[in-house]
């Protein structure tokens, strides 16, 4: 098994302030709009575009949820392990609200038809966006896209894409590992 850095710490760094200008752009002072992460690895990722937009953008309230999707995925029921849900933390309804779907990886795109399903159970959203950090383009089995993307990446399907997060893993680095 192999690895190769895809993306180091400064450039991950970069790639979430240009998001989070991108975000800036779109929804200006996010009075209508709430930012949901996608437990368990997209909620990182929301932590840290909700901090960089109110500590280096000046947004005041931005209103940051964190979905779990397991139940709702198509292939809950096809492993041999028990699953173990995550934590839905969303204490705000979505009903007319623009919504932004965070997710670290875009794969195949069930977890993102999984997580549209979930959402209605907060209400009917205005709108809603996809933002993810890495887009694996050639690897998708749904009709699936991004709007807002920090790279897109070219893996084979043999090939894995792994993002470490400083506040889990310990560094912030993305992978591509060959097994």
């Amino acid at each position: 098994m192999s690895q190769k850095v895809l993306l180091s710490s400064k450039e991950i760094h970069i790639i979430l302030h240009r998001l989070a200008c991108q975000l800036l752009e779109n929804h200006l002072d996010f009075s209508n709009t709430v930012l949901i992460g996608l437990q368990p690895r997209g909620t990182f990722l929301a932590e840290r575009l909700a901090k960089i937009l109110k500590e280096e953008y000046g947004i005041k309230k931005i209103e940051l949820g964190f979905l779990d999707i397991t139940f709702y995925r198509d292939d809950f029921r096809r492993g041999n392990k028990p699953l173990e849900a995550n934590e839905t933390k969303m204490d705000f309804l979505v009903d007319d609200k623009k919504v932004v779907l965070i997710d670290d990886v875009l794969y195949t795109g069930r977890s993102i038809r999984a997580a549209l399903t979930a959402i209605q159970s907060f209400g009917r959203p205005l709108e809603i966006e996809l933002l993810t950090l890495i887009d694996r383009r050639f690897s998708r089995h749904l009709p699936i896209q991004p709007n807002y993307r920090g790279r897109q990446v070219d893996a084979i399907n043999e090939e894995k894409v792994k993002v470490m997060w400083k506040e889990n893993d310990g560094e912030d680095t993305i992978y591509l590992i060959n097994k």
